[in-house]
């Protein structure tokens, strides 16, 4: 039986791949600022959220920034054929990491100051983040393997709105609509196309 050993480096993997690695690991390195208390330099919206002086951000963030770092390596086939023991501890620790930020996303969804729009379109981004990991979880416990690479896939297309979101910020600053109307749209840009563009990927190429 041959092993396709792709890494970061190999064709099939690419740019797309480095992309996607090099900017996780760079919003998770950033991301450890809301570990600190007073969050220096936190995004004025996120810090003046209802439920950041309860701790919520805090374990948002914590787990969160564990689970951007882990993902992008969990698509490598190269560490499933030679490392399956670290892919699945890797795994457990991903599914676990999104579930725990997922349910304090939610929370801060409530607690959103720009109003229902962005309560609707992060609350949303939390609920389909954890119904697609926990997706994910079960089809591996099942041994449904396909299912679980799928599933996988939309999971972290989700996580990786943490990138996309900020990707996004700098035009909240200079947009026309002004900042409140942008970032009420950008909670729902950060993850419809992230998740549209995973949709399409796992129905075009289903293996």
């Amino acid at each position: 039986m041959s092993i396709n050993t792709a890494s970061p480096a190999s064709p099939r993997m690419g740019w797309p791949f480095g992309f996607v690695l090099v900017t996780s690991l760079i919003i998770a390195i950033g991301s450890v600022r809301y570990l600190i208390p007073g969050a220096p330099g936190g995004a004025p919206p996120i810090m003046a959220n209802a439920f950041t002086s309860l701790g919520v951000l805090t374990v948002h963030a914590g787990f969160a920034l564990v689970a951007l770092t882990i993902g992008p390596f969990q698509f490598l086939k190269g560490l499933r054929a030679r490392r399956p023991g670290l892919h699945r501890w890797m795994g457990r620790t991903y599914v676990l990491s999104c579930l725990v930020a997922g349910i304090a996303g939610l929370v801060l969804a409530f607690g959103a100051k720009t109003g229902p729009v962005s309560t609707a379109g992060f609350g949303l981004l939390a609920a389909a983040w954890l119904y697609s990991t926990t997706k994910a979880w079960t089809s591996a416990t099942a041994r449904r393997f396909d299912d679980h690479r799928r599933w996988m896939i939309r999971s972290f297309a989700l996580t990786f709105a943490a990138v996309t979101l900020r990707l996004y910020l700098p035009f909240a600053f200079f947009s026309p609509w002004g900042y409140d109307d942008t970032y009420r749209a950008i909670s729902f840009l950060c993850w419809v196309p992230n998740l549209t563009f995973a949709e399409v990927f796992v129905r075009v190429r289903p293996k």
